[in-house]
Order: structure tokens, then C-alpha cells, then sequence
């Protein structure tokens, strides 16, 4: 009797076992199963029509049709779920959501190499920008985002930040005493705007159209995109191509989700990721250019600075490179300065 009633426990036990077993079909717990899903949320703060958003649409069409749908994309544009970059990168290292593609400035609050690329006038154009952000730098610094439980894909661009306020024209750092300036969450940024004589202060990006027309900021900066898309024109009036800071994105996902996923889905993964880079950065471009003439068409007034009045606001954020020296390494910013050659 004993006998029988541990065979039936036995047939008990393993029955059960059976029943937990997932579904190899749609499982999407990362243990490499040929026929397993995978779902990935990318979540980003940008408008649809923004280059990122158009990008990310044709990555997530080309891991789904290539993945035969064992890849599955859910997209989360203009801020739906976070209202920070800040606040979509914690999310990725927590697994709540796959994928973000965020503002690199927003980075170095993860990991302070990052802030290498947030100096003012480091880049002088696009190429110098790509020569060090896809050449042995910037793979340097993806790599070790690893250590934050991220992992880095690829760099796109938002383009060069310049400066808006509803003063007047902006010409040299005098221009700029006394102005509420909204910054980026970067102390770096806070820091320069600050050299220039701003009062400045991060704030959230989401939250910053509202907090321009209700006047408690008066000047801000961002690509010529984000002023479009956002429509920043109806709430700023003077625009000044600075081009202080080029502005660079970076596609993240989580390091774990990243490693379980299959090596065919991992290098279909990089594939994709790399399309996006050279989609997105050729969409941004022209994206300047005809949002440009959109914001003068909407009223904004737009000048240039001379390579004299540049060099003046050069000079004022000099002490912004001696500060962060000691934190970011004189090798790191010697290194980005030589794509310059």
C-alpha cells in the first residue's frame, strides 16, 4: 500500500512539473529556445514624426519580418510612458521596459565618461561627431555601460543644441546675463550655460513647454528638430544657431535581455540597429534643413554667429573643461577633440 501510494505521488509530482513548463512558443524568458518570443518595449520621449521615431519604426518592421516574429516591438513615442530620459534609462536597467533611445547628456548621470561628449564645442562638425562616437571611443564607452547593466547598440544624433530665449538676439555671452535658462539634467550643462552668465537650471523635457509659455523660464536649448516637432516656436521667439553641443542619442537596452536572447537574434538585433544609425542620422539631416525654414515660416527670429562670436563663447566655457577634467580623464577628452583632425 505504501508503495502504491508513493507511485501515485510520484505520477502526481511529475504531472505537475509537465503542466509548468512554458510554452516554447511563446515564451519570452530568454532561456534560447528556437521557436521563443521575445517582446521588446522602446520607449523614447520624441514625436512621431521626429527622425528617432521614424527610424525606430522601420527597426521594429525588419526585426519582426527577419525575426520570422520571434521578435516582437512595441514602440512608445512622445514620452507615453516616461517623462524623462532619466527615467526611461532607469527603467531599462530594471527591466521593466526592453529598449529606450535617450539623449546621451542623460547618460552620464549613469556613467561620467559619458559626459566626454556634453563639452562645449568639442565637435566642430557631424564627421568629427561620428569619427569619434562609432570609432574606438565611443565602442570603448559602449562596452562599459555594461557594468550599469546596459547595453549600448549603436549612437544616433538629435544634431547641434542651439539656444532660444524671448529676450532678443543672442550675440556673445553678455546677451545671455540674467536669463532663466533651462538646461538639460546634466550639471555639465548647468555649468556652461551658467559661464555664459545664465541663471540656469535643469528641468524636465517633457514639462518644458509649459513651463516657457507660464514664464518661468525665459531662453532653452535643443536641436533644430525638437524646437519643430515640439513646437517650441509658439512659446520662443529668438533663435541662435550656437551650435554649442552636438547632440548625440544612443539606442540602450537592457544587458540581460540583451544576453539571453539567441546569437541569430543578437547579430539580426546589431544588423538592424546599424540601419537605424544611418537611416536615422541621414533623416535627421535633412530634418534640419526643412525645419529650419518651418520655424522662420512660423515667426521665429533665427541668426548665425560669426566664427568671432563663437569663439567668444568658446572662451567663456574654458572653465567648464578645467572643472570636469578630473572627473571625465584628460585622455578621454584629448581623444574626442583628435576627431576634430
Amino acid at each position: 500500500m505504501k508503495k502504491l501510494t508513493g507511485l501515485i505521488l510520484l505520477m502526481l509530482v511529475l504531472i505537475l512539473a509537465a503542466c509548468g513548463r512554458p510554452d516554447s512558443g511563446s515564451s519570452s524568458d530568454g532561456e534560447g529556445g528556437e521557436g521563443e518570443t521575445y517582446t521588446i518595449r522602446l520607449a523614447h520621449l520624441v514625436p512621431e514624426e521626429q527622425s528617432s521615431h521614424v527610424a525606430a519604426v522601420d527597426f521594429k518592421e525588419k526585426l519582426e519580418a527577419e525575426s520570422d516574429g520571434r521578435l516582437k516591438v512595441e514602440l512608445y513615442p512622445n514620452g507615453q510612458l516616461y517623462g524623462s530620459d532619466r527615467e526611461a534609462i532607469e527603467a531599462v536597467q530594471l527591466g521593466n521596459i526592453e529598449m529606450t533611445i535617450p539623449a546621451v547628456a542623460a547618460m552620464a548621470s549613469f556613467n561620467e565618461k559619458f559626459q566626454v561628449f556634453d563639452l562645449p564645442f568639442l565637435f566642430n562638425n557631424n564627421e568629427a561627431a561620428y569619427k569619434a562616437l562609432d570609432g574606438d571611443l565611443g565602442q570603448e564607452l559602449m562596452a562599459d555601460l555594461e557594468s550599469n547593466g546596459l547595453k549600448g547598440l549603436v549612437f544616433g544624433e538629435n544634431g547641434f543644441r542651439h539656444v532660444s530665449n524671448n529676450e532678443g538676439p543672442i550675440e556673445k555671452p553678455e546677451d545671455m546675463e540674467g536669463l532663466k535658462m533651462r538646461t538639460l539634467e546634466s550639471p555639465l550643462h548647468t555649468d556652461t550655460f551658467n559661464a555664459f552668465g545664465a541663471n540656469a537650471s535643469p528641468f524636465a523635457f517633457g514639462e518644458l513647454y509649459t513651463a516657457l509659455q507660464q514664464g518661468t523660464y525665459d531662453a532653452m536649448d535643443c536641436p533644430i528638430s525638437l524646437y519643430y516637432t515640439n513646437k517650441f516656436y509658439e512659446v520662443q521667439d529668438y533663435l541662435t544657431l550656437t551650435g554649442h553641443v552636438y547632440a548625440a542619442t544612443s539606442l540602450l537596452m537592457n544587458d540581460d535581455f540583451y544576453n539571453d536572447l539567441p546569437e541569430d537574434l543578437q547579430e539580426l538585433l546589431m544588423e538592424a540597429s546599424e540601419e537605424f544609425r544611418t537611416q536615422q542620422r541621414e533623416l535627421a539631416q535633412q530634418q534640419d534643413t526643412e525645419f529650419m525654414e518651418q520655424l522662420e515660416a512660423e515667426g521665429m527670429q533665427i541668426n548665425d554667429l560669426t566664427d568671432e562670436q563663437r569663439d567668444a563663447f568658446r572662451e567663456a566655457a574654458a572653465p567648464v573643461y578645467e572643472k570636469y577634467e578630473g572627473q571625465i580623464g584628460a585622455d578621454l577628452i584629448d581623444r574626442a577633440l583628435e576627431a576634430n583632425n
